[in-house]
């Protein structure tokens, strides 16, 4: 089978394609003929870093979807044929998506609907586990998201044109919330708007914090941030008391000051996200929160859905990764 690997650490041009052996599922395993790979930021930057551990050959990408064709002992045969979107696949592991077959842990193969194109399911994984997360973590919130989780609470999307943005959206439109977000021109407005959000402001263009303000007069009670050293000022300006910033990326900057006083006196909170280090348990009630909204058909993907699709075929893997890296605007998949 078709596989891309890297065996050190830096730009796009470690990547090779090689021929490799099919793989056998171990005890609690499927395997998986993988139709699309899902890149995200996180790829690019591990490459950067070379294999972890005492891995001498890696496999890029964490995130796909495809179909069961075969399985481990004590894994129902049931699920053989199964189609299925793919999380974590490389998260200290040897093995990413970026290959024709690989073999994962049964969890980490989620049952993708019939009414779910393997587009939309490799575009879920990080992105979408890191919004649920980041819409999850408030004091009095909900664990899981589910229609009405979020009733009554106002939930601010900084970039709501990017991958997690647009999955964030998605998700607090169908759990209730009033959703509002910030994008930095009229063409990401318009997949903001496409993905479902309330109100659109854009934050080049005039007084961001008094449009917010205008459009959730209460405040805002949950911040899925993606730029919190550029906008931590915005955000303390628009935060209802109480309420939350949930940060995932250090894009514009890679440190922030607080005001001690004004934090604690407003019982604000600064919650960082990363989905590989976070709580188990936050990992399950996001994944069922997924199956569910994919079953509601409240995740989709493609422009339609905000999420415009850039495409590469395998041995494109690098260019692929290029595209994340120099921050393309969407989704970017490559095909198998």
């Amino acid at each position: 089978m078709k596989a891309i690997v890297y065996t050190e650490g830096g730009g796009p041009e470690v990547l090779r394609l090689t021929e490799r052996p099919m793989p056998q599922p171990g005890p609690g395993e499927v395997r998986v003929r993988v139709e699309v790979s899902g890149v995200n930021p996180t790829d690019w930057k591990a490459r950067r870093g070379g294999p972890s551990g005492t891995v001498a050959e890696q496999v890029p990408n964490q995130d796909g979807a495809g179909v069961v064709d075969a399985v481990g002992e004590g894994v129902d045969p049931g699920r053989t044929g199964e189609r299925v979107w793919l999380w974590e696949a490389a998260w200290q592991r040897a093995d990413g998506t970026a290959q024709q077959y690989l073999t994962l842990p049964e969890a980490h193969a989620v049952p993708l609907p019939e009414t779910a194109s393997f587009d939309t399911g490799a575009s879920l994984g990080i992105p979408a586990m890191t919004a649920h997360r980041a819409l999850t973590v408030a004091e009095d919130g909900p664990a899981r998201l589910a229609p009405g989780a979020l009733g009554g609470r106002t939930v601010l999307v900084a970039g709501g044109a990017g991958a997690v943005g647009n999955a964030a959206i998605q998700l607090a439109r169908w759990a209730g919330a009033t959703v509002v977000t910030t994008v930095s021109g009229p063409g990401k407005a318009g997949l903001a708007r496409a993905a479902g959000a309330h109100h659109v402001v854009d934050y080049r263009s005039g007084d961001a914090a008094a449009e917010i303000r205008r459009a959730a007069p209460g405040g805002i009670d949950i911040v899925v941030e993606v730029a919190v050293a550029v906008n931590t000022a915005l955000d303390l300006a628009v935060l209802a008391p109480g309420g939350v910033v949930a940060y995932y990326a250090d894009n514009g900057g890679a440190e922030f000051t607080l005001p001690v006083r004004e934090s604690f006196a407003r019982n604000l909170r600064w919650q960082g996200v990363l989905v590989y280090t976070m709580p188990e348990a936050a990992k399950r009630e996001a994944v069922a929160a997924l199956t569910a909204a994919l079953a509601d058909g409240a995740l989709r993907a493609g422009e339609e859905a905000g999420l415009p699709l850039h495409r590469f075929p395998l041995e494109r893997t690098g260019d692929a990764h290029t595209a994340v890296e120099e921050g393309a605007v969407g989704k970017v998949l490559i095909d198998l």
